[in-house]
């Protein structure tokens, strides 16, 4: 081969690899190739789907046609014109539009959108969709491929039919006078012989919940989908990542829930063979998740019975959730989709809790005042058990220069039992326990969280203003940063500043009260104790203000009470009325604590011993 050939043939190949180059798709083309190969895909598995759901829903059916073709018997319903209609109350107004009869809009009236003059939507058009589906031989009958017919249409309630007078489904939405809570109802007329004989129609819900409150990530993080299962237990998917749950058991609802709104969907005889999906939405998109649910629940296509459902599309507010179980059995509990703690913090919440605050916002106060107010009233409450602590702590620090005469008699680390033994000995002699401040610290912490976990999920707090801050449900930002700081966002909460503030002072003073000599880790426990209220900061910042402000007052409260505590408190009494209750060191009764150190070290003493004897 000579050299002309060589060269032609690495042109060739240049050529050829220069052209694959230039010629190969774009990124941009390659996703619009794999949206198209997604969409395919998805449309395939929705066939595979609806077959295997038709198979199943004829199982039971004999082998005989069907005495009714049901595409003509309802074909004349695919063609139509869209149009919407409105049922209404005193608080909401609902949209159904005829394509699909079923849900539109849903506008909550005594709520308003963050401009405050415009009612809460809590979903709109696209945003929601509902599908109903029956099966024969010939179809799966998806109710959003057909136009209804309204008729029945009053102020509070409509019924959508699909067919004709003789052969016919309808969708009946009757809005309860006064209440949130719709009555639904699916009911068949002459569609014996052309329905599968089975006893359920298949449900398929949809919502994108949008972003209501100004603050995402807060709201998102108590987005979240619930339900509640026959049993009574309730549950839901995971807030903070894309989640699906197929449920093994009955359940009695499903709700799709904003921070303090949701939409509902109850029936009494239960849903069955359950998948729900909750997926996140990115900050920006105006939404918060994308929410799914696909269950059955019980239907008689022969008409004898009818399908009784409940919607609820309303706040989270626990009273108003509580009050549509008035007069039921089982009861639905929708209170639930308001987080109140734990159980014992729960139950703190919903006897104590809920009642002071609706009695005290009952005056025509402001919420901050009721949330001052409410903050004081616990403090006197729990006065007692503060008190308490104070003085256990000051015990210890009037004895604290004999403490550290211990100290200096036992400077080797070896001795450190020794040392530890001694000082829980001059503890016993003079009364005074270092547990003694942990037992009221105990009683009182229940209270405290619980309003922490209430103030948050009160939607009275949405969009009340209280000195600087616009709305409490949400952060008070008084400084907004062009840029976005890891963990502590693009803004600077005044009420959450002002928290890590008295945060500080409190950790002083209770470091003065604690620091008896007898602990060599002090300085680090210092140091730890100082560092906390700084790192609440980063975390508490995108919280609501109003949680911020009860967390301010209650911490500067404490910060006055230790104060005057300090001041009134005579530290050399308190050393002599300590002197003259002291116990003969021989008499000392070591119980608890000091009585098993001393055991630890005896048993030490006798494994030296020994040890050495094997020496």
């Amino acid at each position: 081969m000579d050299k002309n050939t060589i060269t032609g043939l690495v042109l060739i190949f240049v050529l050829l690899i220069g052209f694959s180059y230039l010629s190969r798709p774009s990124q941009e083309q390659l996703d619009a190739q794999k949206r198209i190969n997604d969409s395919i895909a998805r449309v395939q598995q929705r066939e595979n789907e609806l077959k295997a759901k038709q198979e199943a829903a004829l199982a039971s059916e004999k082998k005989v046609e069907a005495t009714v073709d049901s595409t003509s018997l309802f074909y004349g319903a695919h063609h139509g014109t869209d149009s919407l209609i409105t049922i209404q109350n005193e608080l909401a107004q609902l949209t159904l539009h005829t394509k699909g009869g079923s849900l539109y809009a849903a506008v909550l009236k005594h709520y308003m959108e963050q401009d405050k003059t415009t009612p809460v939507t809590l979903f709109r058009g696209e945003d929601v969709s509902m599908n109903f589906l029956f099966y024969n031989r010939q179809e799966v009958i998806q109710t959003k491929d057909y136009y209804f017919t309204p008729i029945l249409h009053s102020d509070s309630a409509v019924t959508m039919r699909l067919g004709t007078e003789e052969h016919h489904i309808d969708l009946t939405y009757t809005l309860r006078h006064d209440t949130y809570l719709v009555d639904f109802t699916i009911r068949a007329q002459g569609m014996a012989g052309k329905l599968a004989a089975n006893d359920y129609v298949d449900i398929e819900w949809k919502q994108r919940a949008r972003q209501i409150e100004k603050g995402f990530l807060y709201e998102n993080r108590l987005a979240e989908l619930t339900y509640r299962l026959t049993n009574g237990d309730t549950d839901y998917l995971s807030a903070s990542k894309d989640d699906q749950q197929t449920l093994s058991e009955p359940a009695q609802w499903f709700a799709f829930k904003n921070q303090f709104f949701s939409s509902v969907l109850l029936s009494d005889k239960g849903f069955e063979k359950s998948t729900l999906g909750s997926k996140m939405e990115k900050e920006g998109s105006g939404y918060i998740k994308d929410y799914a649910a696909q269950t059955s629940t019980a239907f008689d296509p022969t008409g004898s019975e009818t399908t009784q459902l409940y919607f609820y599309f309303g706040p989270n507010h626990y009273k108003t959730l509580s009050a549509l179980d008035k007069g039921r059995t089982p009861k639905w509990e929708l209170n639930r989709l308001v987080y109140l703690g734990w159980p014992l913090i729960r139950w703190i919440n919903k006897w104590f809790t809920i009642n002071l605050f609706d009695w005290l916002s009952g005056l025509g106060l402001s919420m901050g005042v009721v949330l001052l107010l409410m903050t004081l009233i616990v403090k006197i409450l729990i006065y007692p058990t503060t008190w308490k602590t104070y003085m256990s702590s000051a015990k210890m620090r009037v004895l604290k220069p004999k403490i550290d005469e211990i100290n200096k008699k036992y400077p080797k680390q070896e001795d450190a039992m020794k040392k530890q033994q001694e000082v829980m000995g001059l503890y016993s002699q003079y009364g005074v326990s270092p547990m003694g401040g942990c037992l009221p610290m105990l009683i009182q912490f229940p209270i405290l969280i619980a309003l922490f976990m209430f103030v948050p999920s009160a939607i009275e707090l949405r969009q009340q203003s209280f000195l600087w801050a616009d709305d409490l449900s949400t952060y008070d930002a008084i400084i907004t940063f062009p840029f976005h700081i890891p963990m502590l966002g693009n803004h600077l909460s005044l009420f959450c500043l002002l928290m890590t503030v008295t945060q500080l002072l409190n950790s002083k003073f209770m470091m003065q009260q604690q620091d008896t000599g007898a602990n060599p880790q002090m300085a680090a426990m210092k140091w730890m104790t100082y560092l906390m209220p700084v790192f609440m900061l980063f975390i508490l910042n995108s919280y609501p203000a109003g949680l911020n402000y009860y967390y301010f007052i209650s911490t500067l409260i404490s910060v006055i009470t230790t104060i005057i505590l300090r001041r009134t408190t005579d530290e050399q009494k308190l050393l002599a009325q300590l002197e003259a209750g002291k116990k003969d060191p021989k008499k000392a009764a070591k119980t608890g604590f000091a009585a098993r150190l001393e055991a630890m070290q005896k048993q030490q003493e006798q494994l030296k011993e020994q040890r050495g004897r094997r020496r």
